[in-house]
């Protein structure tokens, strides 16, 4: 299966756009021609994204600044998309971030921020644009999981847990649209130095040290990966040969045994 044909009208709605994964991907798919609409928090680096695309590739290069925690926000990010005049072709459901430590010493305003963004606007975005891409018989759809989404993770629990329900529902759409001429991809990179682990509250150095070096893939390297399997067809995409070993033994390791060495490994396990 090919990616959707690209148009003037016709735009990629990637989430989580302003760095990271996110922005390398909304860059691999410009450099194929496809237009753009970013969304991400921060608009100045959404901007400066967009105008080194458009520059760079001649593509239709949009912002919209959003915060995904909130449903109204989600609504008001589809409806812009329509004021414009734009068709959602392609969606990157990318935005996302973790806590970390023990749920015993969380706060529930993280926790359920974490959950709305993580799980909630997957949910909600797909629900309100599928429809459409249905409808056209054309589209395509990338959902950002994790390798953490093959077993449960102490001391990132919420988040371990979201992005297996991204991985799960996934799957479940891809069953839903066989056929349908819309494609759906789960992408469950490893470790990406993309500032994430700061922003959940662990060190650089913890987390480089929590997890082996041969983990660890470039930003680039993941949305290329992801691209060419939304471009394919492909279920699951888990970028680098370590990671998919990791995710295998996550999988398929008796919990008993695995759970305990996770919890003793996880720097946020301990105060």
């Amino acid at each position: 299966m090919s990616l959707p044909p690209a148009g003037p009208t016709r735009t990629a709605l990637v989430t989580g756009a302003s760095s990271g994964i996110g922005a390398e991907i909304a860059s691999q798919l410009a450099s194929r021609g496809y237009g753009v609409t970013l969304v991400a928090r921060r608009i100045d680096r959404l901007e400066a994204l967009a105008g080194r695309l458009a520059e760079s590739h001649g593509i239709r290069a949009e912002v919209v600044a959003a915060d995904l925690t909130d449903e109204e926000a989600r609504t008001a990010v589809i409806s812009e998309i329509d004021r414009r005049g734009l068709v959602v072709n392609m969606l990157v459901n990318n935005a996302g971030f973790s806590t970390a430590g023990p749920v015993a010493r969380a706060q529930v305003a993280g926790e359920l921020a974490m959950v709305r963004t993580d799980v909630e606007a997957v949910v909600h975005l797909c629900t309100a644009l599928l429809p459409g891409m249905v409808e056209r018989r054309s589209g395509a759809i990338l959902n950002v999981a994790s390798t953490a989404a093959f077993q449960p993770v102490p001391g990132q629990a919420g988040y371990g847990a979201s992005k297996a329900f991204v991985l799960s529902y996934t799957h479940a759409l891809r069953a839903e649209l066989a056929g349908s001429g819309v494609s759906v991809t789960a992408l469950c990179p490893g470790p990406v130095a993309t500032g994430f682990a700061s922003a959940a509250g662990l060190s650089d150095t913890d987390a480089a040290a929590a997890l082996p070096s041969f983990l660890w893939v470039p930003a680039e390297r993941v949305a290329s990966a992801a691209v060419e399997g939304l471009e394919t067809g492909r279920a699951v995409v888990i970028p680098g040969a370590g990671n998919k070993l990791s995710a295998a033994a996550g999988w398929l390791t008796p919990r008993t045994l695995l759970l305990p060495v996770l919890a003793k490994r996880h720097p946020a396990m301990h105060p």
